[in-house]
């Protein structure tokens, strides 16, 4: 079969041929619709230093997609053959003190989809039991493809009280859209987003955000005071650049919160700790999906409560278009990029 992967230590993928994989106990064989392209895939194609220090080639990439199950593997039980399920990326030991506490997303242990083994970027994939999350079938395809993702800002968005409560997000990423859109759902009361991107700009406005300010033309600060003089519940940190955290800490009320997903260039950044202790902040540093609480409150939201995020599928691109595709999403003119892998 045909595949996208990292065949080489250099900057690129390509479209290789592979064996196709079989299936083995304790996992279930897929055969893969769609796939969503996100910025680690990006990091690898770029062949940064992270990616160089992380990924052994040839590697098949990918790690949001969503498929059918074909076969299952020795001793599986939480799943029937034609069951429509998506990909969660971290697998995890399920014995280290996190996975036992509850804890699955920090597992110490942590072998990710696409990355430290072979992910689901090729029309059939071989993943653990636990990693194929059932999705109701109501779910557009597209937006099944991308629950990964999409988890991360349900994560967030839930980390802390929504309903009527006003919330600034920095970053109008896919994340940051996904979480504007979220926080809307939940009934938030405002929304307030920044972002440079006229494009992902006008992304944010689609999916509700009350007022979306951009730093190149806005003095945010002087907005954000007339905008909530007494400070925002909470603060969703979803762009990675450093301004952002001392904005959070001046804009968030005494007592709000501060959640920290957006990763950033450097990892030593210097802010005012006296100012989040006086204020009594609540700091979170917010990683991946709760194992597998996320995964349910994701599934309540896209069924029972209407969550649409299909705006921002903002390309679709059968999956032999991969460097189309990746020419698009470092352009920034894009929200999600899907891949095909059906015939």
């Amino acid at each position: 079969m045909r595949a996208i992967a990292k065949a080489r230590p250099a900057p690129g993928v390509d479209i290789v041929d592979v064996d196709e994989p079989q299936v083995r106990p304790g996992h279930v064989k897929l055969r893969v619709e769609r796939g969503s392209v996100c910025g680690t895939d990006l990091h690898i194609y770029n062949w940064d230093a992270w990616a160089s220090n992380r990924i052994h080639p040839p590697r098949v990439i990918g790690h949001e997609f969503c498929g059918t199950i074909l076969e299952l593997g020795e001793g599986v039980t939480q799943h029937q053959v034609g069951d429509f399920v998506a990909s969660e990326s971290h697998i995890v030991c399920g014995h280290c003190k996190q996975c036992r506490s509850g804890q699955g997303h920090v597992c110490v242990n942590t072998v990710l989809l696409g990355v430290d083994t072979d992910g689901g970027f090729a029309p059939y994939a071989v993943i653990p039991e636990a990693n194929a999350r059932p999705t109701p079938t109501v779910v557009p395809r597209t937006v099944a493809s991308m629950q990964d993702a999409l988890g991360n800002a349900v994560h967030t968005v839930m980390a802390g009280p929504v309903v009527g409560r006003t919330f600034l997000i920095t970053g109008m990423g896919p994340i940051g859209l996904f979480a504007v859109a979220i926080c809307k759902t939940l009934g938030a009361e405002k929304v307030i987003a920044t972002e440079i991107s006229p494009f992902r700009t006008e992304l944010a406005e689609r999916m509700g955000a009350d007022v979306v300010l951009n730093p190149l033309r806005h003095d945010i600060r002087a907005e954000l005071n007339r905008l909530e003089p007494l400070g925002v519940d909470a603060t969703l940190e979803m762009s990675g650049h450093p301004s952002s955290i001392e904005l959070a800490l001046e804009h968030t009320r005494p007592g709000g919160r501060v959640s920290l997903l957006g990763l950033f260039p450097d990892r030593l950044e210097c802010f005012d700790m006296n100012r989040a202790i006086m204020r009594g902040l609540d700091l979170q540093g917010i990683v991946g999906r709760r194992l597998y609480e996320t995964w349910d409150q994701m599934t309540w939201l896209l069924e029972e409560k209407g969550l649409d995020v299909t705006p921002i599928v903002t390309h679709e691109l059968p999956f032999t278009e991969v460097e189309e595709a990746m020419t698009i999403l470092k352009s920034g003119n894009a929200g999600k990029i899907v891949l095909s892998f059906e015939d």
